[in-house]
């Protein structure tokens, strides 16, 4: 490959065929934590399905070796000829797709996922075929196609030309099966939880839900064949949704066992919701879902908005508000607890030895500031009294739509919050952000200037790391100055009874835009004649000046209001 992919992110989700014996599962997931540069997210088994779905990330080299251990390790521990399970399967690793996160294209995982399967073949001795982006022919495109007939129809299928492995031999493993590899998108796992021990009546909601649907049968009940003999579909309601039923004894249900490809295409919610119809319309309910492997925090997040619209409330609250409210309006607590922290990939990918300032007490981040140490300064200060602002006009948006005999302005005043959120979010991000900036200085001062080429190296980084640290301030004066109009806003047509929180509002963002501007100005020294630098110093100072104006005619709504 031309680059060294140096700061670029996969994700790898192998599914290995063992569900109960929590001792072989460890075995192979240590396999994964004792390769460097990968991180091990989630390990979700299951007993009735006899499967485990493992989620790892890290540097696309590091993932290839941290899965070719793996996948060997299964092939050692786990015998298919033993197997039963749920979830149809071919091999001791049945799946393992990797997954472009940051830094890398598809192209480039493909790439990585056949590096994956030459690799798997020729070390552990198991014959792999590519799917998704990586498949080699259209017909293997589609994991189920590949799969059909599972591990016991793997025999007869392997030696067919047609069927022949991309990697290793086109003899059967008894032992392992064979692996499918490949690349693709992020795909949710999901299943959704029915009051009924039937197969086959899941299986219905399943048909009506999927894409691909259910084979058209005629007037005679038959299914029809084309004109080559070939099945005809009728096709089901939602796009990139791939769906069958099973009954899982460990819990006593059936489920709708759902694989959503695309999440913008078909969203979480309307997955959930078209299940809760088609199983009514069937008779049954749907008590619950759950997710299997971790989600994108913007599923839950959109679905969390998606409820709330539909009982009329506002959007405008706080991305835990808004988790909470899809876990409970989907039941994904049914079967257990759901732990954002451990089931949604962003929280999961954070740093959790990294300290934050916006995840420090009050008190603790006020003593931090108020130490000998010169982060976090005035900067960060500035940012959290711009948040503490959009937090108070947000907090004035989401009153107002629950005010008595206002629920006709439900809308308008959600409307309001949701981008309060967004000013909130975006100013405790610059909190941290700014100290960040600082110490990308202090880190370049830190530089050797021995010889004129580490001279010339320490000033360029000092350069950069200077005006990123102008830019950062400049940022939290822009984002502060947006409170003033939902502050003016919430002032003149929100509830009365908080007036003075939409003046308190303002006057916090006045103070940050101010702050911020002073950090604007002693970070710019000696770079201020600098084209970039200058541009940012004349619109800043414009923002400055016109600060004070809009403070005041927030200041002047509210003392009309409170006399």
């Amino acid at each position: 490959m031309r680059r060294d992919f140096k700061n670029a992110v996969i994700e790898c989700v192998p599914n290995f065929s063992e569900g109960r014996n929590m001792d072989v599962i460890r075995q192979i997931t240590a396999e994964i934590e004792a390769t460097d540069g990968v991180r091990l997210l989630d390990v979700d088994p299951g007993k009735a399905t006899n499967r485990t779905v493992v989620t790892f990330v890290g540097n696309p080299y590091a993932v290839v070796e941290a899965a070719v251990r793996a996948i060997r390790k299964a092939g050692e521990l786990i015998d298919m000829r033993n197997h039963t399970g749920e979830h149809p399967r071919m091999g001791a690793t049945d799946v393992c797709p990797l997954i472009p996160v940051s830094g890398i294209t598809m192209e480039e995982t493909v790439e990585f996922a056949k590096m994956l399967g030459a690799r798997v073949a020729a070390e552990a001795g198991i014959s792999v075929y590519l799917y998704e982006y990586a498949a080699t022919a259209d017909y293997r495109r589609n994991l189920a196609d590949i799969r059909a007939g599972e591990y016991e129809g793997l025999a007869a299928k392997i030696g067919k030309p047609e069927w022949k492995p991309d990697y290793g031999p086109a003899v059967m493993n008894e032992k392992s099966g064979a692996t499918v590899i490949g690349a693709r998108d992020f795909l949710i796992a999901y299943n959704v939880n029915l009051n009924t021990t039937s197969t086959r009546r899941a299986n219905s909601v399943a048909f009506d839900i999927r894409e691909k649907g259910r084979q058209k049968k005629g007037a005679d009940g038959k299914n029809l064949k084309g004109p080559n003999g070939e099945a005809v579909w009728e096709p089901g309601l939602l796009k990139c949704v791939k769906a069958i039923g099973w009954f899982i004894e460990e819990y006593g249900i059936a489920q709708v066992s759902i694989n959503l490809t695309n999440m913008y295409t078909t969203p979480l919610h309307v997955v959930f919701d078209t299940a809760c119809e088609r199983a009514a319309a069937r008779g049954m309910r749907v008590t619950g879902s759950e997710l299997v492997g971790l989600v994108p925090l913007n599923a839950l997040l959109e679905a969390g908005k998606y409820f709330l619209r539909k009982q009329q409330r506002s959007v405008g609250v706080s991305d835990a508000e808004l988790i909470k409210i899809a876990v409970k309006s989907m039941g994904l607590d049914e079967l257990g607890p759901f732990d954002p922290e451990k089931k949604v990939i962003e929280y999961r990918l954070r740093n959790s030895n990294s300290k934050r300032l916006v995840d420090m007490t009050l008190t603790r981040f006020v003593e931090e500031t108020a130490s000998e140490s010169p982060a976090p300064g005035g900067g960060s200060i500035a940012a959290a009294c711009g948040a503490m602002g959009a937090a108070l006009g947000t907090m004035v948006a989401n009153l107002s739509s629950h005010k008595k005999g206002w629920d006709h302005r439900w809308e308008e005043f959600s409307n309001a919050a949701e981008p309060g959120q967004k000013l909130v979010k975006e100013l405790l991000h610059l909190i941290d952000a700014d100290t960040d900036a600082f110490n990308g200085i202090m880190a370049a001062l830190g530089l050797p200037k021995g010889n004129d080429a580490e001279k010339a190296a320490r000033a360029a980084a000092l350069q950069a790391a200077t005006i990123e640290a102008i830019k950062i301030p400049f940022r939290t004066m822009e984002v502060s100055f947006d409170v003033f109009a939902l502050a003016k806003t919430m002032a003149a047509t929100g509830n009365p009874n908080s007036v003075s929180d939409a003046g308190v509002a303002a006057l916090c963002a006045r103070a940050a835009v101010k702050g911020a501007y002073l950090n604007v100005k002693i970070n710019a020294g000696t770079y201020a004649e600098q084209p970039e630098v200058k541009a940012i110093l004349e619109k800043a100072a414009a923002m400055n000046t016109a600060c004070d104006a809009e403070e005041l005619a927030v200041w002047q709504i509210v003392n009309d209001k409170i006399k």
